[in-house]
């Protein structure tokens, strides 16, 4: 019994619940003539029929996939030969391994006996666990229905108790994303901490020279552990400079042109196309940037007498601004329709001609949504990572040039926290403050974003 033959079971009886449930309800009002003396819709019973049949069985399922590879690990244990019965937990820890990558087909199966033996029996377990899962499911949920179809009455608040429920499951989504934002910053934060337990703030902030190769012995050559972070600051700003003197002035006038001047055909047929650049894959700007940017700039360069490297920041920002002129003019474009027609009249009625009218009246008034956009495409600019990689280096360089290669903090943090690592070094840790620091610069990108939007929205109401 696979995971989607179960969901399209329990759907199965959800709906038909709430067919019974709506019945019920008709049938208890005395038809179709008697359906004002109900308190809810019909549609309402039904829903609540649904409600009733689909959260027990939801929590069945739930707990019964916390509780059982557990107890499945330790049937499959208690099955083995008298030999395995007292080794430690970290052997056996190993040995459950090796039984799940034979069951699974992954990296390292064993071909010993007792191995493919507790395979075997795992195998088993989990096909009966599965079938009693759907079964305990579908009974609980089909109890479920039973009780409230005998509570169906012409009084029973049907449509209060369903927007509780559904207001509950709204609250409950709203604190899990609370919290797990919290989570996050919590978990950010404290191995931060423990970074600038090693390492000084003021030298991570403002240090010039970053190096995080950390020595294993004393007599090791290019392993100086340093961790100025300043390079990484400015190969960010950089480039994210470079992306947004390419994506606003395009951004903001093919907006200007879409909301003022096209007609309704081309708009849109233009609009969803220009959208189109947001759905492309960062990967796929950065073998751009990497193939074809990139080297175009290098042999443009040449033909002036200039030495631009293959790997520079000038190509990592031009193609990430590309990447963000759809963020920037979906944004603007909004702003400029939401103006009222009424300015654009009392202009026209003053003499004005559409251009005037475009930069006296509704480019200040969507201004507080355009600088909005703004700044939240500057922080999208800040925490792309694929296109720099691919286009702009690792190399820590700190330069005002933008033909050289150049790196910055997204890329440092995935470089850092690439392949095996331990989380007491320096190096691995180093990755946590960054991104806290990076953490820090969008938000208060997007609070200052908040704050423009807001104080100046309701003047132009």
């Amino acid at each position: 019994m696979t995971t989607p033959l179960l969901l399209l079971a329990l759907f199965v009886l959800v709906a038909v619940a709430y067919r019974v449930g709506r019945r019920r309800a008709v049938s208890v009002a005395g038809g179709s003539r008697g359906l004002r003396r109900l308190h809810s819709l019909p549609g309402y019973y039904g829903g609540l029929a649904a409600l009733w049949c689909a959260l027990p069985a939801l929590a069945v399922i739930a707990i019964w996939g916390v509780c059982q590879d557990t107890l499945i690990s330790r049937t499959v244990m208690a099955g083995l030969p008298a030999q395995y019965a007292g080794i430690p937990e970290h052997e056996r820890s190993l040995f459950m391994n090796e039984v799940r990558n034979s069951v699974d087909g992954g990296a390292g199966a064993s071909h010993r006996p007792e191995v493919a033996a507790a395979a075997q029996h795992l195998r088993q377990l989990r096909s009966t666990s599965r079938m009693g899962m759907l079964v305990l499911a579908l009974l609980v949920g089909a109890g479920g229905l039973l009780l409230i179809r005998k509570r169906i009455s012409i009084d029973l608040p049907a449509r209060n108790q369903v927007e509780w429920v559904i207001r509950g499951l709204l609250m409950s989504c709203s604190t899990l994303a609370v919290f797990t934002t919290i989570g996050i910053v919590l978990s950010v934060l404290y191995e931060s901490l423990r970074f600038f337990s090693q390492v000084p703030v003021l030298g991570f902030l403002f240090g010039t020279h970053w190096s995080p190769q950390m020595a294993m012995r004393a007599d090791q050559v290019g392993a100086s552990g340093a961790f100025g972070a300043v390079p990484l600051f400015a190969g960010t700003l950089m480039i994210s400079a470079i992306a947004m003197t390419v994506a606003v002035p395009v951004g903001l006038f093919s907006a200007i042109y879409l909301a003022e001047y096209a007609d309704r055909r081309f708009r849109a047929l233009t609009k969803p196309v220009l959208e189109l650049l947001a759905g492309i894959p960062t990967v796929v700007y950065g073998f751009f940037a990497a193939l074809t940017v990139g080297p175009a700039l290098r042999q443009f360069g040449d033909s002036l007498g200039l030495n631009v490297a293959s790997e520079s920041a000038l190509a990592a920002g031009l193609v990430m601004g590309v990447m963000i002129i759809p963020f920037v003019s979906s944004l603007a474009d909004d702003m400029l329709r939401a103006v009222p027609q009424a300015l654009r009249d009392g202009s026209y009625g003053l003499g004005a001609t559409r251009s005037e009218t475009i930069r006296r009246v509704v480019l200040p008034a969507a201004l507080p949504g355009i600088v909005g956009g703004v700044l939240l495409a500057i922080s999208r600019a800040i925490g792309e990572t694929m296109i720099v990689v691919m286009a702009a280096g690792l190399a820590a360089h700190l330069t005002a040039n933008p033909f050289e290669s150049v790196t910055t903090v997204t890329v440092q943090i995935v470089s850092l926290l690439v392949g095996d690592q331990e989380f007491d070094s320096p190096r691995t840790l180093a990755a946590f403050a960054l991104g806290l620091v990076l953490f820090v610069a969008t938000l208060i990108l997007n609070i200052v974003a908040l704050r423009v939007v807001r104080r100046y929205r309701e003047r132009y109401d």
